[in-house]
């Protein structure tokens, strides 16, 4: 196969940096262009002929930036966390209208998608779940896509869990957000970069899955992997485990 041509959106960004390092290391991947925010996106993919466009932009403009992407003709590979569901199904349609291949990854680390197939599978034995993440303070939305993510897997796999006392928040927001009826509980502080905890509870025992990302290269090969894989995509898949 021949090079596959890389543009990075939001390379100036700490995982754009990253990824300009990474995609520039690999023999399979051409690093064709940088661009940020204020880059005229569209006409930079037709300038350098990119394949893939992949994005570590913001939340605020990433449905935008996903569907500029796909109209121009090049593979969306989309690292920005923050897509609603309503969105992510948009996006498969206009995938499918252009016959393009396209990843959206909640979280690039090979690490993490375990503990969400994990997670998965323990949900089969422990109904009762919650999760928590922790991002650096620099991270804006909340919760992250990848606690999004693992709560949609667990439900999938389980009832309807019946609360046996009626709660009350003395205050609002204690008992943190609701995913599917999974609780997720959201942490930001300077000396984290991204990690995860799911908590099962069941009869007389607890059972804990995490992950930890210490560095932000710990993304990297899922990063290069998604940006080579989409080229043999006609659809557009959410989630790095339909690579794997």
């Amino acid at each position: 196969m021949s090079v596959i041509r890389v543009l990075i959106n939001g390379s100036k960004g700490r995982m754009g940096q990253e990824s300009i390092k990474a995609v520039s290391a690999d023999a399979k991947l051409d690093l064709v262009a940088q661009t940020d925010l204020n880059d005229n996106l569209s006409q930079i993919i037709k300038q350098t002929k990119a394949q893939v466009v992949l994005d570590f932009t913001t939340a605020a403009v990433a449905m935008e930036i996903s569907t500029e992407i796909i109209q121009s003709g090049a593979r969306p590979v989309i690292g920005t966390s923050g897509l609603l569901p309503e969105q992510v199904a948009k996006l498969k349609k206009l995938c499918e209208q252009q016959n393009l291949g396209g990843v959206i990854a909640p979280n690039f680390a090979i690490g993490a998608v375990l503990m969400m197939k994990y997670s998965q599978d323990a949900a089969k034995y422990f109904p009762h779940a919650e999760i928590i993440e922790l991002h650096h303070n620099g991270k804006i939305d909340a919760p992250s896509g990848t606690a999004i993510k693992t709560a949609n897997l667990i439900a999938g796999e389980i009832d309807s869990v019946n609360q046996t006392i009626s709660e009350k928040e003395i205050l609002p927001g204690a008992r943190g957000a609701s995913a599917e009826e999974i609780r997720i509980h959201s942490i930001r502080l300077p000396g984290l970069v991204a990690h995860q905890e799911v908590l099962f509870g069941g009869q007389s025992q607890t059972l804990t899955i995490r992950h930890d990302s210490t560095h932000r290269d710990s993304f990297m090969p899922g990063v290069c992997l998604a940006c080579k894989k989409v080229m043999e995509l006609n659809e557009l898949v959410y989630g790095l485990e339909n690579l794997l």
